[in-house]
């Protein structure tokens, strides 16, 4: 995709925030590098502020039609859950005991908030429309908004996957990849951006409740 592609304000809206989130996401290992080691504190809630404003700003680019496929969309978003904690609470696996602790924030209460809007909020608008909004449909064709919402090849359907699992941490690779392919099915299954991103989001919400009860740290 040339750089000039960027000047076409739509794929401004559906790429920046996502690009944005990654990009504010570099210095934390450069940092640690150098023995700064709590950079996440202050860091998380500045990109939660910066994406969350770019999704405001651009707003009116996306088609947030109230969701449809309401009990199809939850039930997914349950079996997702489902995935990303059974293998330590049905299979034995190891436990996730290290990662990003807010109790080690002097800020307790606004860490978590920070943490909670970071992922139950933040991350399925960013994520749902870059990754199911934008690629699913810009792989199907270049302008992607002549694509209906859901539209199905195998060819996209299996490169938004593999790409949605790369983005996130090897150890959660299995999960991720068939979280992707739920999360598409709902895409397919609803052609709603709404639904991928309430189902998105619940599965989130119910992660992080899990991850504070549990003290399973290195699922944020």
């Amino acid at each position: 995709m040339p750089l000039q592609a960027f000047k076409d304000p739509l794929l401004r809206a559906y790429c920046a925030p996502f690009v944005v989130f990654l990009l504010m996401i570099l210095p934390i290992d450069l940092l640690a590098g150098l023995g700064i080691s709590n950079s996440q504190y202050w860091i998380f809630p500045l990109q939660t502020l910066v994406c969350g404003a770019l999704v405001i700003v651009f707003w009116k680019h996306y088609d947030l039609a109230v969701p449809r496929g309401l009990f199809f969309a939850v039930a997914v978003a349950l079996l997702a859950l489902g995935i990303w904690v059974s293998p330590q609470a049905l299979f034995g696996m190891p436990h996730r005991w290290v990662g990003f602790d807010p109790t080690g924030s002097p800020c307790f209460w606004g860490t978590l908030v920070f943490r909670f809007l970071r992922m139950a909020i933040v991350v399925p608008f960013v994520e749902e429309i870059f990754w199911r909004g934008f690629l699913l449909r810009y792989l199907i064709k270049e302008d992607f908004e002549l694509v209906p919402f859901g539209a199905f090849t195998w060819r996209s359907f299996g490169i938004v996957v593999v790409f949605f699992m790369l983005e996130h941490q090897p150890v959660d690779y299995p999960a991720a990849f068939v979280t992707g392919m739920l999360f598409n099915w709902i895409a397919i299954r609803t052609r709603s951006l709404s639904s991928c991103i309430l189902a998105h989001a619940i599965t989130n919400l119910l992660l992080g409740f899990y991850i504070m009860t549990t003290r399973q740290w290195g699922f944020w």
